[in-house]
């Protein structure tokens, strides 16, 4: 490669390298507590668990004193990649090798004796999670690999206007933590490493707001609002690059603005047995729509300033759960999640790996005094997708690579949470 074509990979990476692997992994955590996930996460309208300050934080005005409640979701993705039958390396098969993540929950409320008030905090994590791709896949500088952090201390404030209504507010507080990387030639060379990488970091700030009416014993209706939030991920660009151009470093960042989500859900309780719940869940992933990435100098071929159009797509989850309870303080639980896919062909990376998934659930939980604990099952998959047309990275388009090829997705999940009352 001569000096002339590393310096296009170089502009290019910067171009078109950046935001594919921020928004790739800005993938959304759904699932909060193990009761309200072995339902398929159907819980707007049901919300009886300190975990409602997550899925409706209307629903902590339910419960009385002291309310703590802490899990952990483990969860195994396996993402897999077919190339395009017209490709080299075609017939081969490439999987995700960054494969588990654990993530944690912690959520307590206070309700006052004789008050309509209740108080809450919450800290979990709404996105987060990362891929990682081998580097012979044919698509190595289009992206290799890339990760998210991203936590949210969330206090609440519910208010029960009547026995069978009440409504919720409260801020969220962000911090994202990004560090993403991608080739720029189209194979690896060892001996002459080359990469473009960025890492930032950054807060911002968004509320969430509830409501929960229950018009008749035996049914509960619930809906839940989480803003969008813009964080400024700052940080700077690293480039390893052929021993003739001397390595650069730049700091960097960029406003990236987590998605709108509204959540509405009907509760059915035909005895105190059972209960039934459908939730439709959007989520506004048009946020990703353009991204202006600003560097602090400019290095020649770079620009200084560089936009960005993503045009990522609204999308929906429609959810179902039921739950059968027992004389003795057990339950168990059973449900389904549709999940649609987001990112149009035109502008699809690896690290997305993005196509309409499917998860099941179930799980068994028990009250015991001043105890109860939940565990829940969550297996996923996605119907192969095949990706044609796309252009996710002018680095790839210039070294001939695409993201264009048939993508699988697996994932296995276990859910443990613990509660107290006091």
């Amino acid at each position: 490669m001569n000096r002339r074509e590393t310096f296009k990979l170089l502009a290019a990476a910067v171009l078109g390298g950046v935001p594919w692997t921020v928004l790739a992994n800005g993938m959304r955590l759904a699932s909060q507590d193990a009761f309200a996930s072995a339902r398929g996460e159907a819980f707007v309208a049901t919300a009886d668990n300190p975990s409602a300050i997550y899925y409706n934080p209307a629903g902590i005005a339910q419960l009385d004193g002291n309310n703590f409640r802490a899990g952990l979701y483990e969860i195994y993705l396996d993402p897999s990649y077919k190339p395009p039958s017209s490709a080299a390396n075609s017939g081969q098969t490439y999987y995700d090798q960054k494969n588990f993540a654990t993530v944690p929950q912690f959520f307590y409320t206070y309700t006052p004796e004789e008050l309509p008030v209740s108080f809450g905090v919450g800290i979990y994590s709404p996105y987060g999670l990362g891929v990682s791709w081998p580097q012979d896949t044919g698509f190595r500088s289009v992206a290799t690999r890339g990760s998210l952090t991203y936590l949210t201390a969330n206090p609440v404030v519910a208010l029960k206007l009547a026995p069978n209504f009440s409504i919720a507010g409260g801020v969220t507080v962000n911090y994202a933590n990004t560090d993403l990387e991608q080739g720029l030639r189209r194979n690896e060379i060892p001996s002459l490493p080359d990469y473009f990488h960025f890492r930032g970091d950054g807060w911002s700030v968004g509320y969430n707001l509830g409501v929960l009416w229950q018009p008749h014993e035996m049914i509960s209706i619930g809906a839940s609002l989480r803003s969008s939030s813009t964080v400024t991920l700052k940080g700077h660009t690293d480039f390893a690059r052929p021993a003739q151009i001397p390595p650069t470093q730049e700091e960097a960042q960029t406003d990236f603005s987590f998605p709108l989500n509204a959540v509405f859900g009907i509760s059915y309780r035909p005895t105190p047995k059972w209960n039934l719940e459908f939730d439709a869940d959007y989520t506004d992933w048009s946020s990703f729509g353009t991204i202006n990435i600003q560097q602090a100098a400019t290095t020649y071929p770079l620009q200084k300033d560089i936009s960005l159009t993503l045009d990522w797509q609204p999308s929906w989850m429609f959810e179902f759960g039921a739950t059968r309870y027992f004389d003795n303080g057990w339950h168990v639980s059973a449900g389904y999640v549709y999940n649609e896919n987001s990112v149009p062909d035109a502008n699809y990376t690896p690290l997305a790996a993005d196509l309409d998934r499917h998860f099941f659930s179930v799980g068994t939980g028990v009250k015991v005094k001043r105890f109860d604990i939940d565990l829940a099952y969550q297996f996923g998959y996605g119907p192969a997708r095949t990706v044609a047309g796309s252009s996710p990275s002018t680095a790839g388009r210039i070294s001939g690579q695409t993201a264009d090829g048939t993508y699988d997705f697996i994932s296995h999940a276990i859910l443990l949470t613990v509660g107290m009352h006091f």
